[in-house]
């Protein structure tokens, strides 16, 4: 979809999605000009599909995908749910601490079921008990998908996800955020109604929900889907917030500047309210992420953030990646230090065998856009 085109339904759907979480129907002069196969490819990439679904409804429009969209979000809420609730039975009985996360809490507090879309269940517990955690997980017949340094991925058929978190940041992504929550459960409170599970305070929440938003923002982008949990969250708990223990806790996180922009457009951008210039060119940038990122994002800010704009750095760096990459993504090689040569040569020859189609996309990113150090 040429880029014109996909900010005009992206400016479709973000109308539809206030509608629908405000409770309002949407107007003719909406609905009049929907181009409803664009934009359930707009809303596809931001995962807000079932809400527009809602609203489109609303309107008295009922399109096949969409209404697809919706049952499929209902239904497989509904299994996440009745997965998440059998592995906290078995947390519990196992004796293992434990607290579910993000989305799992947010979609109660959105309108309608399903409005807000599951990618997974998130749950934080006692890293201690990694192997006892595994095999609850093999036991309900989900695979371990994918091993990495603080969070197992876990699948099941038909439609249930799970990611369970010995750590909430990895320190090579998010260096301060993962020191700031090394130890966190210290900040949280005890369930009430059960022996072992834990939960954040509003403001503690918040901070985490922001904070994990921003690791994305910063990496390869994130969606409107994050501005729109922000909003959901503000119109819930906003009023009874400690702001002063917020700014405090975000000046730590370093992510002051970012929440403050990022409230600011969520609260107008859903409420109707016009917004700025720079908060349009904020709000971009949001719309050409889609909810995951993009790898042209992703570029562009290791660009600036790992080679100070300079590409003949960054592709240094790509080429001979330093030693705390080579132990993170490569520690055979980082236990037999005498091999890295062999490394430098293997990495490109495996990449254009293996993932040429993502590689030959960053060379194509590097040569037609001129990077400068920011001043």
């Amino acid at each position: 979809m040429e880029i014109t085109e996909y900010r005009k339904n992206a400016a479709d759907m973000i109308a539809l999605v206030r509608c629908a979480v405000n409770g309002e129907k949407p107007g003719k002069e909406l609905t009049d000009g929907l181009d409803l196969k664009a934009l359930f490819e707009v809303c596809q990439a931001h995962v807000l599909t079932a809400c527009c679904a809602y609203a489109l409804e609303a309107a008295g429009i009922r399109d096949a995908a969409f209404t697809e969209a919706k049952e499929k979000a209902i239904r497989k809420n509904i299994i996440m749910d009745a997965e998440r609730k059998k592995i906290l039975k078995c947390l519990e009985e196992e004796q293992i601490w434990y607290m579910p996360l993000k989305g799992a809490l947010l979609k109660d507090w959105y309108p309608r079921l399903g409005m807000r879309q599951m990618s997974d269940n998130d749950i934080l517990f006692d890293q201690q008990r990694r192997e006892d955690v595994r095999r609850i997980m093999a036991a309900h017949g989900f695979t371990l998908k994918a091993e990495r340094e603080v969070v197992d991925e876990y699948t099941k058929p038909p439609v249930s996800n799970f990611e369970m978190h010995c750590e909430l940041f990895m320190e090579y992504q998010t260096g301060a955020m993962a020191a700031y929550y090394l130890g966190v459960k210290e900040k949280l409170l005890k369930d009430d109604g059960n022996q072992y599970g834990w939960h954040f305070t509003d403001e503690d929440f918040y901070l985490f929900m922001t904070a994990h938003e921003y690791k994305h923002f910063s990496l390869g982008g994130t969606g409107v889907r994050s501005l729109l949990d922000t909003y959901i969250f503000m119109r819930k708990y906003g009023s009874r917030l400690d702001e002063a223990y917020l700014s405090a806790e975000l000046d730590k996180l370093g992510i002051a500047e970012y929440e403050s922009e990022s409230r600011s457009l969520a609260m107008k951008l859903f409420a109707g309210e016009a917004i700025t210039e720079q908060e349009s060119e904020l709000l971009d940038y949001y719309v050409t992420s889609g909810v995951y990122g993009t790898r042209e994002h992703d570029i562009q800010n290791r660009l600036q953030r790992k080679s100070g704009g300079s590409k003949g750095k960054y592709i240094l760096r790509r080429l001979f990646p330093p030693m705390d990459e080579i132990k993170r993504n490569y520690p055979f090689f980082y236990r037999h230090k005498w091999l890295i040569p062999v490394l430098w040569v293997w990495r490109p020859v495996y990449g254009f065998l293996h993932r040429r189609k993502q590689i030959t996309g960053e060379l194509r990113y590097l040569m037609k856009n001129e990077q400068k150090p920011e001043e």
